[in-house]
C-alpha cells in the first residue's frame, strides 16, 4: 500500500554447528513472520550452520545437513507469505563459497555468494571459502540441496537482481561486501536494484557499532536505496569473538530501524520502508541516472523474479515525524537550529558587503519579524556595523495590540539596535479615501492596504538611510500565499524564506536556550507564547489580538507536513492523508485533516504568482520555494486532478 514494504530483521538463536537446532530456530522465525505483513525476511550470514565453525567447514558432514536444511527451509516457505534470505555454505564446483540463498513459496530462486572474504585480524575466511568472484558456476542443482528430484537448476553468481514486484528490485551482499570501497551494491544498485539486503556475522568491538551505523547509513544514502542489514547474534561462538545480533534498516540514508539491545539474540524485528520515497528520489537525481548510464552499461546482471512477495505492508510500523522540519530531540533540534541561523546570517552577511547597506527591517512583534531581526543583528556585527546600525521600524495600525506594540519595542531596544516608530494609521485612513474605501469595511482592501502602506515606508525609509529592507515572510506563508502581493510578499533579501513556520519557534526558542541574545531572552519568550496574527483587523474589547491566523488559514503543522510531502517526495494527495492520519492521530480528526488538505492544494496552486516573483533568499533545508532554485511552475497551472483526488478520499 503506497508503496510500502514491510521487511523483518530475524536473528535466531544459534548451536555452532549443530545444524538440526539452527534449521528449527529458524523455521520459528517463519512462524512468527506468519501473521505480520512482511514481504522480506533475512537470516544473517551463514545462520545454518553458524558462522564460527572455523575447519569444520571443510566437514562434509556439516556441509550435507547445511545442504539438506537449505530443502526444510524451502519447504517451510510455502507456508509463508514473504521472499526468504538466509545464509548458508554451498559446494559448488568442487569449491566452497559463503552463500545467501534466496526463497519464496517452497523454492529456492537465487544464490548469492561472498565477494569479499577478510583475512586480516580475527578473520580468516579464505582458509575456509572461495570469492563469488571467482565462482565460474552460473546454475546449480537443486537436487543436491534434496529440494528436487528433477534435474532442476537454480541461477548463482553475484550478478542477480531479484524483482519483487511493485518495483522493487532486490540485491544483495554479505558482510564484509559493504567494508569495501566499490560494495557489490553499488553495482546492482546502478543496475536497478533499490533494496539491498546484507547479511552479515559482524563482531563486536568498542565503538564498531556506531561505525556500522554510518556505513550502511551512508551507503542507502549514495545508492538512494533501502538497505537491510542482519548480523549474527550472542549465540555464535565467544571463544576469541562477541557477537552482538546488530540489525538495522535504512532509507537513503536514514535509520528507520534499528535493534535495542547492544549485545542481543532471538528477535524478529520489523520495519517498513517507503519505497515510494526511492522511487521518487531516483527518478529526480540526474546525478545517480547518469552515474548508472556511465557503468551500468559495461555490468551485465540477471534479474529473478519472486513470485508471492509482492508488498503487503500497511505502514504500522513505520515512524511519521509530525513536524518533517523539526528533530525530534532538543539536543538534535538545538544542534540543527543554530546551524540554520548560521546559514540566515551569513547568507545576509554576504549581501550586506557587496551593497554596503545596513539592514532596515519591519518588527512587529510577531515570530517571523523577531527572527529576522536577530539574524540582521547578527549579520550587522559580522561585517563590522554595530547593532545601532540595524535600523527595526515598528508601524502601528488598526489591529496592532498592546502585547505586540510593547514587544517589538522592548525587542529592539534590548538589542540595542535603532527604533523607529512610524505610525501608519493616518495614511492608511487617506489611502481609504483617496479609493474610496471605508473605513469600517474590513475586507480585502482593509487587510492589504496596511500592508503596503507597510511596505513602503520600508523601502523608502532604506532609500533615506542607505539600507537594504531585510524580509520576514516564511516558507510556509509563501506555499499558501499567505502575503500581500507587493507588500511583505517583497523585500530586498529574504532571510526566513526557506523556514517553515513550525520551524520558526524553535529557531527562537534555540536562541534562547543557548543564551545568544542575553538581554532579550524575556522579551523573547513573551514573543514565542503569542499567537500568530497578521493584525490586520482591530483587537477585541479586551485589547487582545483578534484575528488568529491558525483559524483562518489552517494549522501551521498540517500544512508544513502537506509541503513537506508535496514538494519533497512528489507524492499523491490520498498518500498525503494517509501519513498525517498516521502522524496526527488523536491530534486531529480525519476530517479536519482532509479540509485543510484541499485548502492546501487550491491555496498552493493559486498562489504560485507570488512565488514566481520573489526576492533573493537563503535556502537552509531540503525544499524551497525560489523560482531561481527548487521550484519552477507555471503560475496558470491547474489544481484539478490534485483536488479530484483529495475529494475521492474517505474521511
Amino acid at each position: 500500500m503506497f508503496d510500502f514494504i514491510t521487511v523483518a530483521c530475524a536473528v535466531p538463536d544459534v548451536g555452532v554447528a549443530d545444524v538440526a537446532f539452527n534449521t528449527q530456530k529458524i523455521l520459528e522465525k517463519l512462524d512468527e513472520v506468519k501473521d505480520t505483513t512482511a514481504s522480506l525476511i533475512c537470516f544473517p550470514e551463514l545462520a545454518v550452520t553458524g558462522y564460527t565453525c572455523q575447519d569444520l567447514f571443510n566437514q562434509k558432514t556439516l556441509l550435507d545437513e547445511a545442504a539438506s536444511a537449505i530443502g526444510k527451509i524451502a519447504r517451510k516457505s510455502r507456508e509463508v507469505k514473504a521472499a526468504v534470505v538466509v545464509g548458508a555454505p554451498a559446494r559448488l564446483n568442487g569449491q566452497l563459497y559463503n552463500c545467501a540463498f534466496v526463497i519464496s513459496r517452497g523454492e529456492v530462486l537465487g544464490i548469492v555468494p561472498k565477494t569479499f572474504l577478510p583475512v586480516t585480524g580475527e578473520f580468516y575466511e579464505k582458509r575456509w571459502f572461495c570469492s563469488g568472484a571467482e565462482c565460474d558456476v552460473k546454475e546449480a542443482s537443486l537436487p543436491a540441496f534434496g529440494i528436487s528430484d528433477s534435474e532442476q537448476t537454480v541461477p548463482v553468481g553475484t550478478d542477480l537482481i531479484f524483482d519483487l514486484g511493485d518495483g522493487i528490485k532486490l540485491g544483495i551482499e554479505i558482510c564484509e561486501d559493504l567494508w569495501t570501497p566499490l560494495a557489490p551494491s553499488t553495482f546492482s544498485a546502478l543496475k536497478g536494484a533499490n533494496l539491498i539486503v546484507n547479511i552479515s556475522a559482524s563482531n563486536e568491538t568498542i565503538s564498531k557499532r556506531q561505525y556500522r551505523r554510518q556505513l550502511v547509513s551512508q551507503q542507502s544514502a549514495s545508492l538512494l536505496c533501502g538497505y537491510v542489514y542482519v548480523s549474527a547474534g550472542m549465540k555464535e561462538s565467544t571463544t576469541d569473538l562477541i557477537f552482538s545480533g546488530h540489525s538495522l534498516v535504512c532509507e537513503n540514508g536514514i535509520i528507520t530501524a534499528e535493534n535495542t539491545d547492544y549485545i542481543d539474540s532471538d528477535y524478529l524485528l520489523l520495519a517498513d520502508i517507503d519505497m515510494g520515497k526511492l522511487f521518487y528520489e531516483r527518478q529526480k537525481n540526474k546525478s545517480f541516472h547518469d552515474c548508472a548510464s556511465l557503468y551500468a552499461g559495461k555490468l551485465d546482471y540477471r534479474t529473478v523474479g519472486v513470485k508471492g512477495a509482492e508488498s503487503r505492508s500497511d505502514a504500522r510500523h513505520y515512524r511519521v515525524n509530525r513536524l518533517p522540519f523539526v528533530p525530534n530531540t532538543r539536543k538534535e533540534r538545538e544542534e540543527r537550529c543554530l546551524q540554520i541561523f548560521d546559514m540566515q546570517v551569513s547568507g545576509l552577511e554576504k549581501r550586506l558587503e557587496v551593497t554596503k547597506c545596513r539592514p532596515v527591517i519591519g518588527v512587529s512583534g510577531g515570530l517571523d519579524s523577531t527572527l529576522a531581526l536577530l539574524v540582521s543583528v547578527k549579520a550587522a556585527e559580522r561585517v563590522g556595523l554595530t547593532p545601532r546600525d540595524v535600523v527595526g521600524i515598528t508601524m502601528p495600525c488598526f489591529g496592532t495590540s498592546d502585547r505586540t506594540y510593547n514587544n517589538s519595542i522592548k525587542l529592539m531596544n534590548t538589542l540595542g539596535v535603532t527604533a523607529v516608530e512610524i505610525p501608519i494609521k493616518d495614511a492608511c485612513i487617506q489611502h481609504f479615501k483617496d479609493i474610496g474605501q471605508p473605513e469600517n469595511k474590513y475586507d480585502l482592501t482593509y487587510e492589504n492596504s496596511q500592508a503596503r502602506e507597510r511596505t513602503q515606508v520600508l523601502m523608502d525609509y532604506a532609500g533615506k538611510v542607505g539600507g537594504l529592507v531585510v524580509g520576514t515572510g516564511d516558507l510556509s506563508e509563501l506555499a499558501l500565499g499567505w502575503c500581500t502581493y507587493n507588500a511583505d510578499h517583497m523585500s530586498m533579501y529574504g532571510v526566513n524564506a526557506s523556514i517553515p513556520k513550525t520551524l520558526v519557534r524553535w529557531l527562537i526558542d534555540s536562541t534562547v536556550s543557548c543564551n545568544l541574545f542575553p538581554a532579550s531572552v524575556d522579551v523573547l519568550k513573551d514573543v514565542l507564547d503569542t499567537p500568530i496574527s497578521p493584525e490586520l483587523l482591530p483587537p477585541d474589547e479586551n485589547g487582545k489580538i483578534s484575528q488568529q491566523t491558525e483559524e483562518l488559514v489552517g494549522p501551521y503543522a498540517l500544512h508544513d507536513f502537506f509541503l513537506y510531502y508535496v514538494l519533497r517526495f512528489g507524492f499523491e494527495p490520498e498518500k498525503i492523508f494517509f501519513l498525517a492520519e498516521k502522524a496526527f492521530d488523536g491530534v486531529f480528526d480525519k476530517q479536519t485533516i482532509l479540509k485543510w488538505l484541499k485548502s492546501f492544494y487550491r491555496r498552493f496552486f493559486s498562489q504560485q504568482f507570488k512565488r514566481s516573483c520573489l526576492p533573493d533568499g537563503v535556502k537552509v533545508g531540503s525544499v524551497c520555494l525560489s523560482p531561481r532554485g527548487d521550484w519552477r511552475m507555471p503560475s496558470d497551472a491547474e489544481a484539478r486532478i490534485w483536488l479530484e483526488r483529495a475529494e475521492r478520499i474517505n474521511a
